[in-house]
């Protein structure tokens, strides 16, 4: 069993059983852990607490269905309510508040502490998910379980691990994951079609990235990904995020970053992903964050994406060069 050493957790169960009024948000251009743990956590306090009145908030993904309906809600029915802020460091990246007067914001993340602070605050970097830290929080505490919600928190568990791949994958995390399929005896091998289930559309835009993608002599991979590419191939603006981790064993290939135009908000939204270099200060300096490793980032002009290519290539000669030198 998982050993109960933090008290933080028990905190959290305290906080929601406080209130009859929770709003779960997470953060913009949501991927499946996002969309996971906020409809696995919101589904379980219902669960628990059928008395109260709890949604999950958010604009809708519809490649991400499979993990529940977002709620719309009159800010006004919630005023008063616990903000529970999940995957999500940044005040200025949840989505789905705007009008929300809460009494108290709770924040459950596993990035790096940054701008969201309240009364309790889980942050933990050593997990490799938000999923992770809901599926601790439910089996450590009261909140109940059902397939459903072991199900999302077992598919966003995998998907942000990278399928257990990346680094910040550790022995805990496959004991939560151990006890999760134990206590709910999910059928686990057959979730893997809403994880990895893809259109024809999707894969031949996925060659077009490969057949696109620039690399410099430093080990830089990045592609620009213009708005009339996107409706060309008939995906969404989610879709570049999605398929990045496809690109993680490319050898020539340090650090790697999709630059993709959102037209309709006036920005670039940039994922970012590294096998050495430290990426997510780079991240930072241009309206982002995220892990080491896997990060994050807005950009507002042609003129931006240039110098934020520049930093990103400085930083994988510098690495380059450190790496010599320690030989």
């Amino acid at each position: 069993m998982i050993p109960i050493n933090n008290s933080v957790i028990k905190k959290v169960f305290k906080k929601i059983r406080e209130y009859q009024k929770i709003v779960v948000a997470r953060h913009v251009g949501p991927d499946p852990d996002a969309i996971a743990s906020t409809t696995a956590l919101r589904d379980s306090i219902r669960l628990t607490f059928p008395e109260k009145k709890v949604v999950a908030v958010g604009l809708g993904v519809s490649k991400f269905k499979y993990y529940g309906i977002l709620d719309k809600i009159n800010p006004e029915e919630f005023e008063g309510c616990l903000l529970i802020v999940l995957d999500v460091p940044n005040l200025s990246r949840v989505d789905g508040i705007d009008g929300l007067n809460y009494q108290e914001i709770m924040k459950i993340d596993h990035h790096p502490a940054e701008d969201i602070k309240g009364p309790v605050d889980w942050t933990d970097e050593t997990s490799c998910s938000t999923c992770q830290m809901i599926a601790e929080l439910i089996l450590k505490t009261p909140l109940k379980l059902d397939t459903k919600i072991a199900g999302n928190l077992y598919l966003g568990i995998v998907s942000d691990s990278d399928r257990f791949l990346l680094s910040y994958t550790t022995n805990k995390t496959f004991q939560i994951v151990h006890d999760l399929i134990k206590t709910s005896k999910i059928d686990f091998t057959s979730l893997y079609n809403y994880l990895y289930d893809r259109s024809l559309d999707e894969v031949r835009f996925q060659g077009y990235i490969a057949m696109n993608m620039k690399v410099t002599e430093n080990g830089l991979g990045y592609i620009v990904i213009p708005s009339d590419i996107i409706k060309e191939y008939h995906v969404d603006l989610a879709t570049p995020a999605n398929l990045i981790n496809s690109f993680n064993f490319i050898r020539e290939v340090m650090v790697w970053t999709f630059i993709t135009e959102d037209v309709k908000n006036k920005v670039y939204k940039v994922s970012m992903r590294s096998h050495g270099p430290i990426i997510n200060s780079i991240a930072s300096k241009y309206h982002g964050g995220g892990h080491k490793y896997a990060s994050g980032a807005r950009i507002t002009s042609e003129e931006e994406i240039e110098q934020f290519i520049h930093d990103l290539d400085l930083l994988c000669l510098e690495y380059k060069r450190a790496s010599i030198s320690n030989i």
